[in-house]
């Protein structure tokens, strides 16, 4: 009985402290938010931006100037929105690739998502395909899934069909896919663009907010909603690959199934962040990690505070990149790139000590 009382108690303060990380990550993410959307580069009052939202959601009628409202709704919300929605499917890609394929080293762009998008993301803009029905958004998404398409195919010619071998196909296969994709792209864009259009196509590669409005935030939030979601659902299975694929086989769990299911929910919030925004790295890479660090390897915490902790990190990535140079936006791919690369060292050494 003495055992059983010892083992309840301990479930129950297992449950208290990962509700405890939870919630102040949470308490953390709005905190957060609320500085994306008053910090930028025109200077706006606490107080303004306040009211203003204030004005937008509970119809309130505080005066507010219009311009300083149309800043903070149209312009600085949506990019905090955006920028939240596209870290959180980043960071909780990056730890179901790296739960599936026992590779610390995953990432979304590891399948090639990220190339391909950029390439159709590249055809639209410069050589006009579609016609001028197609969106850029649109080629980028098309693009996106044509390059995981590519992997899937070559892991199943290379025969690696079951067991460990799929995991190590995928891997070769997804950096085949990407250097191809990043090649077409170069060649794409020295063919056919112009000065000032190679500019803005490398800004956008490298990641940009800029153009984002409502209709992006629409995209976005079901996204990472229904995604995060269906990943969180398969929370328990995570746990079993985390011993490879074999285990998780004698253990009951259907490998084929389940890693289909997640690879497809992981592509899809990829792809569509990636049309949305462009390419960002470093944040399905180096969040997981630290996440791990914070809450340890049950995905059902590592899960929502990954996703809450990509969310943090990407805002605050824009509002670093709106700031840093007066007079001038830089792509929040480079900001987390500065940011991840120094911290993934540390993370690295760090956990090189702890063995």
């Amino acid at each position: 009985m003495s055992d059983l009382c010892r083992t309840r108690r301990a479930v129950a303060q297992l449950a208290l402290r990962t509700g405890g990380h939870t919630l102040w990550v949470t308490a953390l993410l709005g905190c957060v938010l609320l500085a994306g959307i008053a910090i930028g580069e025109t200077v706006i009052p606490w107080r303004h931006v306040l009211h203003t939202l204030a004005n937008r959601l509970f119809d309130a009628h505080y005066p507010v100037d219009a311009l300083d409202a149309g800043i903070v709704w149209n312009y600085r919300l949506t990019r905090a929105l955006v920028s939240a929605c596209c870290g959180a499917c980043l960071a909780v890609s990056g730890v179901v690739l790296q739960s599936l394929l026992r590779n610390a080293l995953a990432e979304p762009y590891l399948l090639g998502i990220s190339a391909g998008a950029s390439t159709g993301a590249v055809l639209v803009a410069l050589t006009g395909l579609g016609a001028g029905i197609v969106s850029m958004s649109f080629g980028a998404f098309i693009g996106a899934l044509t390059a995981f398409l590519l992997v899937v195919l070559l892991a199943m010619a290379a025969g690696g069909r079951q067991g460990g071998g799929l995991t190590t196909q995928i891997i070769l296969a997804g950096i085949a896919s990407s250097q191809l994709f990043n090649a077409l792209t170069a060649l794409i864009i020295t063919r056919s663009a112009n000065a000032e259009q190679a500019r803005g196509i490398m800004f956008w590669l490298l990641g940009n907010l800029s153009g984002v409005r409502w209709p992006d935030v629409a995209l976005a939030v079901p996204t990472v909603l229904i995604g995060v979601a269906i990943c969180f659902c398969y929370a328990r299975h995570l746990d079993a690959f985390s011993f490879g694929a074999e285990s998780a086989a004698s253990l009951g769990i259907p490998v084929r199934r389940t890693r289909t299911m997640l690879i497809a929910a992981v592509t899809c919030m990829t792809a569509i962040m990636v049309s949305v925004v462009g390419a960002i790295g470093f944040v399905g890479l180096v969040v997981p990690h630290a996440a791990r660090m914070l809450v340890g390897n049950q995905h059902h915490r590592l899960l929502p505070v990954s996703a809450l902790a990509g969310a943090i990190f990407l805002i605050l990535a824009d509002v670093i990149s709106r700031t840093l140079l007066p007079g001038q936006v830089l792509p929040i791919g480079v900001i987390t790139a500065l940011v991840g690369a120094p911290a993934f060292s540390l993370i690295l050494i760090r956990g090189n000590q702890a063995k």
